[in-house]
């Protein structure tokens, strides 16, 4: 049995804004070694705390039209007046070196990358309640009622498209969500095409 290279597996998230997606994908990647997160450009404006080249690489509408025109971006998609793209170089670099990747991208953006990675895992995460939602969009204190009640209609029109994923996984108490996130990436990387890879010298032992 000849050793072949084992690529990355890529891993889609998608929720609606306040479902806890952010903080579920960076926990994810913090617990799980040879997983990486895949940072997207925005022309939005950074929030509190955040920091360019680590959260989103902040670009001006200009600069992502141009990146966009020179099809850098393997998806992108307009969100509440902002875009944001998803660099394809980049990701393939990880992949290339054995990493699994995680994208946190909307369901629109979902699309369009299982369309080019054809054996990419989307998962999407849903809210226990309407309700629970919306308290957690007030509770961000990060938005105006306006846009709350903007996000909130917004989140309605992308849960529609819940049965387009490979997973759910109900964020209602954190950790179990986050188990159940551990749990998707592991069981991929215990296939048996992924294992006979990964522990080749082992077979090649017991069955010569």
């Amino acid at each position: 049995m000849s050793k072949s290279n084992l690529n990355g597996t890529l891993f889609i998230v998608s929720a609606p804004s306040g479902t806890g997606k952010t903080s579920l994908v960076n926990a994810l990647v913090r617990d799980t070694n040879h997983l990486k997160l895949s940072i997207s450009h925005t022309t939005r404006q950074a929030r509190p705390k955040e920091i360019d080249g680590y959260n989103y690489h902040f670009i001006t509408t200009s600069k992502f039209k141009q990146m966009e025109a020179a099809g850098v971006f393997m998806e992108s998609a307009t969100v509440f007046g902002n875009q944001y793209g998803t660099s394809q170089d980049a990701v393939q670099k990880m992949l290339d070196e054995g990493h699994d990747v995680v994208l946190e991208i909307d369901w629109q953006g979902a699309e369009q990358v299982k369309s080019r990675f054809k054996d990419a895992i989307s998962i999407f995460i849903l809210p226990p309640s309407i309700k629970a939602l919306e308290d957690r969009l007030q509770t961000r204190g990060q938005d105006s009622e306006d846009v709350i009640k903007n996000r909130m209609i917004k989140a309605i029109s992308e849960l529609k498209h819940y049965h387009k994923a490979d997973f759910l996984v109900v964020n209602d108490e954190f950790e179990e969500a986050l188990k159940s996130l551990k749990a998707i990436v592991k069981s991929n990387r215990m296939t048996t095409a992924k294992q006979q890879i990964t522990n080749h010298r082992l077979i090649e032992k017991l069955i010569t």
